[in-house]
């Protein structure tokens, strides 16, 4: 009978043993979870982290544009900075050679492909050049161009009218390719302004005054550029 209440009291001893190394390790688990909660949430919240220290650095650089803003627009507008600065750049210049020329009373050199106002012209004999072949006036894309001729008692062929209406010309230079004796040419003159649209209807007497009056800087040209005709 002793042997047996023995075994008993051994047996719940054991089991009271067991409960309680099973309670004891739940609430380790328990803790170890706890533990790693708080850590987790710790990592996650403070101001240590490198993810928080790049946010300050990019907060205190923008706190530091803005107030190096705000800083300069004062200085702006309480010195008037800008308005100095733009003076200085005027001054600088001021005193250097100038790059630009005084026109009218200086005037840049013109190539000798320029083209200018129109002008027909005469041989040295004082005939004119014109043969009244008409090309000019079939080329000229604007139609500005008009020619009208006759015989003459030795056979050749001399125009009676030679019209060009300067407001329609496009000064494209056709007229003058197209003439195979140099008889229309563009000269070197561009100042030829008007008060009055009739002014710029040339007939065959303004024509050849122009040609009269710029011979020599005409026929110089077109020597120069004889190797590319």
């Amino acid at each position: 009978m002793a042997a047996i209440l023995a075994r008993k009291s051994l047996s719940a001893l054991r089991s009271r043993q067991l409960v309680l190394a099973r309670h004891t390790i739940e609430g380790t688990n328990g803790y170890n979870r706890t533990l790693l909660g708080t850590r987790s949430f710790a990592t996650k919240h403070s101001f240590s982290t490198d993810k928080d220290d790049e946010e300050r650095e990019q907060l205190a650089k923008e706190l530091s544009k803005d107030w190096n803003s705000v800083f300069e627009r004062s200085i702006n507008t309480l010195f008037l900075t800008e308005m100095v600065r733009g003076l200085m750049l005027t001054l600088k210049y001021f005193f250097e050679k100038k790059v630009t020329i005084n026109y009218p009373f200086e005037k840049g050199p013109l190539s000798p492909r320029f083209r200018g106002e129109h002008a027909l012209r005469r041989y040295a004999t004082g005939e004119e050049r014109c043969i009244a072949c008409k090309l000019c006036e079939a080329i000229c894309p604007a139609q500005a161009i008009t020619i009208e001729a006759e015989e003459r008692e030795d056979g050749s062929r001399r125009t009676t009218r030679y019209d060009i209406d300067m407001t329609k010309c496009i000064y494209c230079g056709f007229c003058q390719e197209a003439c195979p004796v140099d008889a229309i040419v563009e000269g070197p003159n561009f100042e030829f302004a008007t008060e009055t649209h009739e002014e710029l209807l040339y007939d065959k007497e303004k024509l050849l005054e122009n040609g009269d009056r710029w011979e020599t800087e005409i026929a110089e040209n077109l020597r120069s550029e004889s190797l590319y005709r």
